[in-house]
């Protein structure tokens, strides 16, 4: 028979360093799966920014190229292998009625290039910085369709240069494409290129990786747009750049970028509820 001392004595017994264990290993696997959910959700949604639009976009500037035999919104009597070459001169005259006997057809020698080829004016000059290029009259829209090519579905109807996606603190961003020729020596990579603005460097880091296989910001197929640094140079076979700034730095109303901040982070507050700073990158074309 059990005394009253010995039933007391039971019922203060607490949780043994096992059963505590047991709980606190439990707590973190929870956690820990909560955390690599996000992960893979982010992963997920990176996934589907670049294969349901950004590579579609790709094909698209490909299949036109295939189609017309020139770069989109180039001549196709007398090519100039450059985005938005029909707008360009050459000796004072449209290049696409240019004759034989005067100088070399080099970039060099043309003028009125480097016009941003887009859709609507979502890409206005100086957006980003300091020089950078002006709109095309030309409409990257029109030109797709007047060919015939399907266009990805992106953002909808009218809006399939854009598309639009959630930052890491959960607030809505959207990205939008366009197409350029950039001069030899640019650093964001010279020759043609696909613009892509409203980029978190967290999916740039992403995008890089996946495109040319090394998150360097300033080598590969895949570089960020910089309008003041693009100008500069850049010492040759030494160490690449990060892509500057990470998810937890803010880009706010308070705070508007300039060619400057926008690329360095500086200029926003460090709250989780604030828009992640986007930053502009330039991927480079085959054609």
């Amino acid at each position: 028979m059990n005394s009253p001392m010995t039933q007391r004595t039971r019922h203060q017994q607490g949780f043994t360093l096992v059963e505590m264990a047991i709980v606190l290993a439990i707590i973190g696997l929870i956690l820990g799966a909560v955390m690599i959910g996000k992960d893979v959700q982010r992963n997920a949604e990176y996934s589907k920014v670049a294969n349901k639009f950004l590579y579609q976009w790709k094909m698209t500037y490909d299949q036109y190229y295939q189609r017309t035999g020139v770069v989109v919104g180039d001549c196709q009597q007398a090519p100039t292998y450059m985005v938005n070459g029909s707008e360009t001169t050459f000796d004072g005259k449209p290049s696409c009625n240019r004759q034989g006997g005067g100088a070399a057809g080099l970039p060099e020698n043309f003028a009125n290039t480097g016009l941003r080829l887009s859709h609507g004016q979502g890409y206005a000059a100086n957006t980003v910085g300091a020089g950078d290029p002006s709109l095309a009259e030309q409409d990257l829209r029109d030109l797709m369709l007047r060919t015939g090519i399907r266009l990805a579905p992106g953002r909808g109807e009218d809006h399939e240069d854009r598309y639009l996606y959630t930052d890491s603190n959960g607030n809505a961003t959207e990205l939008q494409i366009a197409f350029q020729w950039n001069p030899p020596g640019t650093i964001s990579s010279a020759g043609n290129v696909m613009v892509i603005r409203g980029l978190t460097p967290d999916l740039a880091r992403y995008l890089d990786q996946l495109i040319d296989g090394k998150p360097d910001a300033r080598e590969g197929r895949f570089r960020i747009q910089n309008a003041t640094l693009n100008t500069s140079g850049h010492t040759a076979n030494a160490p690449g750049d990060l892509w500057a700034g990470n998810n937890t730095y803010a880009q706010t109303e308070r705070d508007a970028p300039t060619a400057a901040t926008e690329q360095t982070g500086t200029d926003g507050r460090k709250l989780d509820e604030d828009r992640v700073m986007l930053v502009t990158a330039h991927w480079a074309m085959e054609q």
